[in-house]
């Protein structure tokens, strides 16, 4: 009975001992009921850790079948480990192939203002870029060359620039002819500087042609 007492102390002791960083590390907070994460556990040849590992396992394996459809978890319900789980879900659905790339690369290119706010236009298509551009894992292309680096940058201005409203026309032709051309980043920036005044222009308009017709209507 002691030896038992003895075995169970110095396990919760061990256990106690966990770092923060141990990836059999369980907080307080940690439940089925917290958000997923990616983080895979290993078996522990230590038979005190061992039940650390079930606990984790369990935790984790809760985490992610609470975050599939129901067709997806009935079909997962009866397995021990989040490791196959995870490994089955990333087999399953984490494919591209060129018929994604080819429809989100159709999307960017014919992605225009279209009378949206500039700042909404050019948020839209940032994001597709993003998307896009961790799909074919264009940052290790980019970090590898400075030459590709400033030929993708130079692809995203002139897709953001021709997919601006006429009313833009002439702070493009500006950017266009510039020395070097901007970034992208920088031409949005440039552009959203003059909006304003633009909006303010227009309205000046529109109360010099309100007045013209009152004071056509009052002759």
């Amino acid at each position: 009975m002691s030896d038992d007492s003895s075995v169970s102390s110095v396990g919760i002791t061990k256990i106690s001992k966990l770092e923060f960083n141990d990836p059999l590390y369980l907080h307080p907070s940690d439940t089925s009921g917290a958000s997923l994460i990616t983080q895979k556990y290993e078996y522990e040849d230590d038979e005190v850790l061992l039940g650390q590992w079930d606990r984790c396992n369990s935790v984790v394996l809760t985490w992610i079948l609470m975050s599939l459809s129901e067709d997806v978890y009935n079909g997962q319900i009866f397995s021990k480990t989040a490791e196959y789980v995870w490994n089955e879900l990333k087999e399953t659905y984490d494919k591209i192939d060129a018929s994604v790339t080819f429809n989100l690369c159709q999307k960017i290119n014919s992605c225009s203002q279209s009378g949206k706010s500039l700042s909404d236009y050019y948020h839209k298509l940032n994001a597709m870029w993003r998307q896009f551009d961790d799909m074919i894992k264009i940052n290790d292309m980019v970090s590898a060359n400075k030459s590709f680096q400033e030929h993708n940058q130079f692809l995203k201005l002139m897709q953001f620039l021709m997919g601006l409203d006429d009313v833009y026309v002439p702070i493009r032709s500006q950017i266009l002819t510039s020395d070097p051309v901007p970034s992208v980043k920088t031409a949005f920036s440039t552009i959203s500087s003059v909006t304003p005044r633009k909006k303010s222009t227009c309205t000046d308009h529109q109360q010099h042609d309100h007045y013209m017709v009152t004071t056509l209507h009052a002759v």
